[in-house]
């Protein structure tokens, strides 16, 4: 605490100084006067939290300083010296504030007591403008918080004791870039104010462990977008801005719509998962907007496995590559939650490798385990890492299965064939997938294979209906569904077209009988 004595005697001013352990006392000297005027003058300046004050000065009274003094809104406390003389002067001093009245000469003791006396009611005084600035920073915290969140009636606010009077505003939500990190994110509050040459440009709260910045004036909002376009969106590396995400909300230009901007920066907080390599900032302008959302997935998982199963069978890697992208657009617009998203690539990729496998299960694919698959994707937290992990199973499957290196197209074709006899195969489906129409496919397929594709498909199908009844362990309609015919009559005129007997009579000329049920 800071003392200041005032008297026109130096031998006084010095004797004071001298009397007591000030220094113990925990008060330091900061200064001296010799007239009224100077210690008027001294004590706005320097603001002591205690004068020691002579009531008779040259220029001004010790009365008058005291009164120009509290009128001026001095806090600091006053201890009156004077002679017995000057007793009606003292009572007059007391009711301008003065704490205390000592008379001449100064007693040890008596100074000493009233010195702590003035040190506990400014100490307590301090607690007390302590407590009331913590409650009033927590008030307008909570105030704060229900404007962010349209929780408020806006009509009872004082915007000026707010500081919010301001023509327009922005919302700013910040944390670690690194989301591993358990550490506290970088002060980003900091960085705008010292940008914002500390102006009372913004208000930084904490709501549901988010941290948010509300910026509060044309300039402040100005100055964000500079640093956004200068040294934010690609922050040097190591710098304290390239450990920060930020997401921010449109720019509004009312008290009442400040949380619009906030449900915008929220929302994007929430899309990080969009982001892609390096992307440290997320802006209102990259929101989809609510037409374009849809709640779900556009297709279901299954639908997608299959179109991945077709290309990478076809080794069609520019189809499977706009096809990944159409998957991730979907994601884009969809309003799933992450989890949910990652569930459903989940089971796309595992919908993808058993009907690989089962197609192929003579040849060794490289997928990882179900388990393997469901951890790898949970443990990313963006879709561009998941897309990268679909691109790369992928690649090693169409190694695996020689798409890569087919003499030809209609190699390709023939393998496919073979491989998935039992769906629903049509030219029309099929062309496609190996980057023909299907009339100039059928043209060309007959003319190498030297048989039409229905023909050929026809040709596979009995082929591997021989071979299940020969093993002899499923019943006649049964081998029909299982090659791809889902009318067994069609199967029966089929086959006998092709073998030149029924299925019944192929299997008795082999083993005698029918299998029993």
């Amino acid at each position: 605490m800071k003392l200041y004595i005032a008297d026109d005697e130096m031998d006084v001013r010095e004797g004071l100084k001298y009397l007591i352990d000030w220094e113990k006392l925990g008060f330091s000297f900061c200064g001296e006067g010799k007239n009224g005027e100077e210690t008027l003058q001294d004590i706005l300046r320097l603001q002591p939290d205690l004068v020691l004050l002579d009531i008779r000065m040259p220029r001004l009274s010790g009365l008058e300083v005291v009164k120009r003094a509290k009128e001026a809104d001095f806090p600091g406390k006053f201890v009156i010296l004077s002679g017995y003389s000057d007793f009606a002067y003292a009572q007059e001093a007391m009711r301008y504030g003065v704490d205390y009245y000592l008379t001449k000469p100064i007693d040890e003791a008596e100074l000493e007591k009233a010195a702590l006396e003035v040190k506990e009611s400014l100490l307590q005084r301090q607690k007390e403008k302590n407590t009331f600035a913590q409650y009033r920073e927590k008030a307008k915290n909570t105030i704060l918080s229900d404007i962010l969140l349209d929780n408020t009636n806006y009509s009872f606010l004082d915007l000026k004791d707010l500081s919010l009077e301001a023509s327009a505003f922005q919302v700013i939500l910040y944390s670690n870039y690194n989301q591993e990190s358990f550490h506290a994110a970088w002060d980003f509050a900091s960085i705008l104010r010292l940008a914002n040459k500390n102006q009372n440009s913004l208000e930084y709260i904490e709501l549901d462990n988010r941290n948010i910045i509300l910026l509060k004036t044309p300039f402040a909002l100005k100055r964000f977008q500079e640093l956004l376009k200068h040294y934010i969106a690609q922050p040097q590396k190591g710098s304290p801005l390239d450990t920060l995400f930020l997401s921010y909300g449109r720019c509004v230009y009312s008290v009442q719509d400040i949380h619009l901007s906030y449900e915008d920066a929220l929302s994007l907080s929430k899309r990080r998962f969009f982001c892609q390599p390096e992307q440290h900032v997320l802006g209102y302008e990259v929101l989809p907007e609510q037409q374009e959302r849809h709640s779900g997935f556009s297709r279901e998982s299954s639908a997608y496995s299959q179109l991945f199963s077709d290309y990478i069978q076809t080794g069609n890697r520019t189809l499977l590559s706009e096809a990944l992208h159409g998957l991730e657009q979907d994601l884009y617009y969809s309003t799933e939650t992450v989890s949910a998203i990652k569930r459903y690539l989940e089971d796309l990729l595992i919908q993808v490798k058993a009907h690989l496998t089962h197609t192929y299960s003579s040849t060794q694919i490289p997928f990882p385990s179900n388990t393997a698959i469901i951890d790898t994707i949970e443990e990313q937290y963006y879709l561009y890492e998941i897309m990268h992990f679909f691109h790369l199973q992928f690649e090693m499957c169409m190694n695996a299965l020689g798409a890569y290196s087919s003499e030809s197209v209609m190699d390709s074709i023939l393998s496919y064939i073979r491989h998935n006899y039992r769906e629903n195969l049509r030219l029309e489906s099929i062309a496609p997938l190996f980057g023909y129409n299907s009339s100039y496919l059928g043209k060309i397929f007959t003319k190498n294979v030297g048989q039409s594709f229905n023909s050929y498909v026809d040709q596979v199908r009995i082929e591997a209906s021989k071979e299940m009844l020969r093993s002899n362990q499923y019943k006649v309609y049964e081998i029909a569904e299982l090659v791809g015919y889902k009318n067994v009559d069609y199967f029966h005129k089929k086959f006998k077209k092709y073998v030149n007997m029924s299925p019944a009579e192929y299997r008795k000329s082999l083993f005698g009988s029918e299998p029993s049920a």
